[in-house]
């Protein structure tokens, strides 16, 4: 028998399945097209997931062995005060080099979640893509603040810009925001978005800055996206004016005057 409209078995029920539609509705979609990638390409759908773990693993072990550690840093560390074409020559493996002060794991539990995610709902190539592009963009931040000085707009102390540049967490953050975006997971966009916010309102520093700076810069990203897909939308053509007004008049003649 079923119990009365106000107990609370009902009222447990009935918030269940409210929180299970708005987890559909936020995140249906997403799910949706990860499965379908899953489903058609088996493990195939997460090779640079697997890959950029594996190069994670071993980029932590080697800088953290007595000798080859340097070279590391020489091949993939980026600083701000290195010429651009350093910098630049050095980002692709700088993407998979993890801060050595920092436990590993966590970073790769994020890099599992997040770029298996991107990997099997935006493919290989735009995830890779989006990656560098935002480790630039928080590198290009970096060189700014070092330009303006600790006085200028959105200027650092030295001493926090002569560290190495963000590994992959700037790219972590940059491909939830834009995924989310994507698929219309409006609220998974804002959580990270605020974190990131109140990561660097409480402790200012030039990662936090670097992974607003890559959150900016997707959110450009998608905006123009978004715009370009906007104007190549073929638009429905416009009947002619005597055939609306034959309609119109219900006879299929033109209307009287």
């Amino acid at each position: 028998m079923r119990g009365p409209a106000g107990a609370p078995g009902t009222n447990r029920r009935g918030a269940a399945d409210r929180l299970r539609d708005l987890a559909r509705a936020e995140w249906g979609p997403l799910a949706y097209a990860v499965r379908a990638r899953l489903r058609e390409r088996g493990p195939r759908a997460l090779v640079l997931t697997a890959s950029s773990c594996l190069g994670i693993l071993a980029l932590q072990l080697v800088q953290h062995a007595q000798g080859p550690g340097d070279w590391v840093d020489r091949l993939g560390g980026v600083y701000c005060t290195l010429p651009w074409w350093k910098a630049l020559l050095r980002t692709p493996l700088s993407l998979f080099v993890p801060d050595p002060t920092l436990p590993v794991w966590g970073l790769l539990l994020q890099v599992v979640v997040v770029f298996g995610i991107s990997e099997a709902a935006i493919g290989a190539p735009r995830c890779l893509g989006i990656a560098l592009y935002a480790t630039l963009a928080g590198t290009t931040f970096a060189r700014y603040s070092l330009w303006v000085g600790p006085d200028g707009f959105l200027g650092l102390p030295v001493a926090d810009l002569i560290g190495r540049d963000t590994g992959p967490s700037a790219a972590v953050v940059a491909l939830a925001v834009y995924v989310a975006c994507r698929y219309r997971a409006w609220w998974t966009a804002g959580a990270v978005i605020l974190a990131m916010v109140i990561e660097v309102a409480a402790l200012t520093n030039l990662a936090g800055c670097e992974h607003l700076t890559a959150i900016v810069a997707v959110l450009l990203l998608f905006g123009a996206e978004t715009w370009r897909a906007g104007r190549r939308r073929p638009r429905r053509p416009s009947a002619p004016a005597g055939r609306t007004d034959r309609a119109a008049s219900g006879t299929g003649r033109p209307p009287r005057g």
